[in-house]
């Protein structure tokens, strides 16, 4: 969707810039900027906005299995920068293209098969036929032996947490990689909502270890993040970094864990990989436009606080 910005209450007026946004997007951006081939799967309306992603996502080297809704409008977000600490996001997607992600618009990438498939509980979130698009491809993805990973990223505007419980933990057994906010792991769980409210994130990691999930991935915000695996917890701590506008964070984070992944990186560092790319994220202004290249990962361990490079 498009992420129209204000830099102060909407409700007084001014100017808007215009992002691309949405959760999968900023992970397929973050990882194209790190090396890696990546297609991002959708539907966009057959308007400007639309266009606009579409040259978005071009430019960022991202490999797009777009469908085009001559019948549909391309979503919109409105996020609001109400004071220096708190962002507002407001939505219009219901009914939007992308809303209505079908098997269609995902069968074809799953055919050409890739190493890895990520996906987020904000897309079954949206329609029914998007939610049979998410059940449909992660089955198929762990039929054709595909990495899953599944960031939980809950949206109470778009569900309520017992919906979402009754589609993820389904979906939780495919999954080989979870990644979630200490208040999300809950939501994978297949115990009665109300059992999972006072349980620690061991014992709530644990149940999806069982399950046959081989890394839950807790993220901390401040506090770093942490890995739990059969062989045991893992936690790294967060970098320190002066926080500017922290949306996109969270998806980051995921795409420099995956990255890590990807290159056989062992855990800890795959959480250290992700932990500054989170940095870069909340650092910087934009869903994903300031994350850095490869070569640029060095920059924050590096380089002095308030430095310059020269």
């Amino acid at each position: 969707m498009v992420s129209l910005r204000s830099q102060g209450p909407l409700a007084q007026g001014g100017p808007l810039t215009t992002h691309m946004a949405g959760s999968e997007a900023n992970v397929a951006v973050a990882m194209s900027r790190l090396g890696h081939a990546t297609k991002w799967v959708g539907r966009i309306g057959q308007d400007p906005h639309g266009e606009f992603i579409r040259r978005q996502l071009r430019a960022e080297a991202v490999d797009g299995q777009i469908s085009v809704d001559p019948d549909r409008a391309t979503g919109v977000m409105f996020l609001e920068q109400r004071t220096a600490d708190i962002s507002r996001a407001l939505y219009y997607r219901q009914g939007s293209a992308g809303s209505e992600v079908s098997l269609t618009d995902v069968e074809p990438a799953l055919a050409a098969s890739a190493r890895l498939l990520h996906l987020t509980g904000i897309t079954p979130a949206l329609s029914p036929h998007a939610r049979e698009a998410f059940d449909y491809a992660a089955a198929e993805a762990a039929g054709r032996g595909m990495i899953l990973s599944l960031d939980v990223n809950y949206r109470n505007k778009l569900w309520s947490r017992q919906e979402a419980r009754d589609v993820l933990s389904r979906v939780a057994r495919h999954v080989k990689i979870v990644v979630a906010s200490e208040d999300e792991l809950g939501l994978l769980s297949a115990r009665p909502n109300e059992s999972t409210q006072d349980l620690a994130i061991p014992t709530l990691a644990a149940e999806l270890l069982d399950q046959g999930v081989e890394e839950v991935v807790v993220k901390l915000g401040a506090d770093g993040a942490e890995v739990y695996t059969a062989a045991g917890r893992f936690h790294v701590a967060a970098l320190p970094v002066s926080s500017v506008d922290t949306v996109g964070a969270g998806d980051a984070f995921t795409a420099g864990y995956l990255s890590g992944l990807l290159d056989g990186e062992p855990i800890e560092a795959r959480l250290r990989r992700g932990n500054l790319m989170g940095a870069f994220a909340v650092s910087t202004k934009g869903d994903w436009e300031g994350l850095p290249t490869r070569e640029e990962l060095g920059l924050l361990g590096s380089q002095e606080m308030g430095s310059t490079q020269r």
